[in-house]
C-alpha cells in the first residue's frame, strides 16, 4: 500500500517496515502484521497455494521468510486494487517469473480495468435512478411512496 502523507486514508493499512521483524523467519502473527492481513487470511492464501511451501519448525509452527511477506504484501495490494483471486494467482505467478511477458500482466490489468468501468457505469445508472425516484418522493407523512412503487413494479 502506498502511503503518501501524515495519515492513512480510510481502508488503508500503513505497512510496517520489514526490518521491524528483527530476525527472519517470523511466525504467523508477525508475518500477518508485517503484511497488513489477518492470520486467518494468511492461512487462506497459503491454502490456495499463493505462497508456495512455507517452512515449518520441528513443532510444526509456520515460519515465514522475507520473500513470503513480500508476496503477502503483493497479494494484499492486489486485493486493495479489487483484483479477484484468479487474477491474483496469475499475477503472483507472473511476478515470480523473471521470464514473464509484460503483455501478460497488462492483459490482466486491462481486463480488470474494463470490468471496473462496467461496474462503475452500472453503479452510476443506479445512482441516477435513485436520484430520479428521490425527486418524486415527497418524503412526508403520507403513505404514497414512488420509491416503493418502483421497487414493487414488475
Amino acid at each position: 500500500m502506498r502511503h503518501t502523507g501524515g495519515t492513512a486514508q480510510p481502508n488503508e493499512a500503513v505497512e510496517a517496515p520489514l526490518d521491524a521483524a528483527g530476525a527472519w523467519p517470523v511466525n504467523i502473527g508477525t508475518a500477518a502484521s508485517l503484511s497488513g492481513i489477518s492470520p486467518k487470511m494468511l492461512r487462506h492464501y497459503e491454502a490456495l497455494g499463493l505462497l508456495g511451501a512455507v517452512a515449518r519448525t520441528d513443532s510444526n509452527y509456520r515460519q515465514y521468510s522475507l520473500a513470503d511477506v513480500h508476496t503477502l504484501r503483493f497479494i494484499r495490494r492486489s486485493r486493495d486494487m479489487g483484483f479477484g483471486l484468479d487474477a491474483i494467482t496469475e499475477l503472483v505467478s507472473l511476478w515470480h517469473n523473471r521470464r514473464r511477458s509484460s503483455a501478460s500482466v497488462k492483459r490482466i490489468a486491462q481486463k480488470h480495468r474494463d470490468e471496473l468501468g462496467q461496474r462503475i457505469e452500472a453503479l452510476q445508472a443506479m445512482q441516477r435512478t435513485l436520484d430520479e425516484l428521490l425527486c418524486h418522493c415527497p418524503g412526508n407523512d403520507r403513505p404514497d411512496c414512488p420509491i416503493l412503487d418502483d421497487l414493487g413494479s414488475l
